[in-house]
């Protein structure tokens, strides 16, 4: 009994701090396309829906990625993709495809930032336009962007990622 309870405890741990995922593979491989780091890709699934790809959001959001049909509809329209139907986003291929694109886009987006990361994090929690908001009078310095954030549940969001992508790496 204590063996078998033992080796639970064990794979328990190894799991737990490996952050062994079914869809490992489909995120190495999308996370590659867009020169992203795929535990990156891993710390904003995790935080958007647990690694659930039913979850849906409160405001629209769907799958691993909680992505927005809108973003979706851009990313389709940015790769040639075609129509996508919100029912498609609970594919965790599409999902995480929209959703890494959308992250890739933001994150080129505040490029110019020394630390473009929050700014990219915010932005796919928020929208650009609030990231571009809180963004506006900060200096280039993160730590201004980050107090000038005036949704605590996008500050905790940033946090959470960062945080988990940290520890990942």
């Amino acid at each position: 009994m204590l063996t078998g309870l033992l080796a639970l405890v064990i794979a328990f741990g190894i799991s737990r701090y490996r952050q062994v995922h079914a869809y490992d593979g489909l995120i190495a491989e999308i996370s590659a396309r867009h020169a992203l780091d795929p535990k990156l890709v891993k710390a904003v699934i995790w935080r958007e829906s647990g690694f659930k790809k039913n979850r849906r959001g409160k405001h629209g959001e769907i799958g691993l990625m909680q992505v927005t049909p809108r973003a979706a509809g851009e990313w389709a329209e940015a790769t040639g993709a075609g129509r996508i139907l919100a029912g498609e986003l609970f594919d965790p291929r599409t999902n995480i495809q929209a959703g890494t694109w959308y992250l890739k886009r933001s994150i080129a987006y505040w490029a110019a930032k020394p630390n473009p990361m929050p700014y990219a994090l915010a932005e796919y929690n928020a929208g650009r336009s609030n990231a571009v908001r809180w963004a506006a009078d900060d200096g280039n310095d993160a730590n201004r962007f980050w107090n000038g954030i005036t949704y605590p549940s996008t500050k905790r969001y940033v946090h959470d990622v960062l945080a988990r992508y940290r520890r990942q790496r």
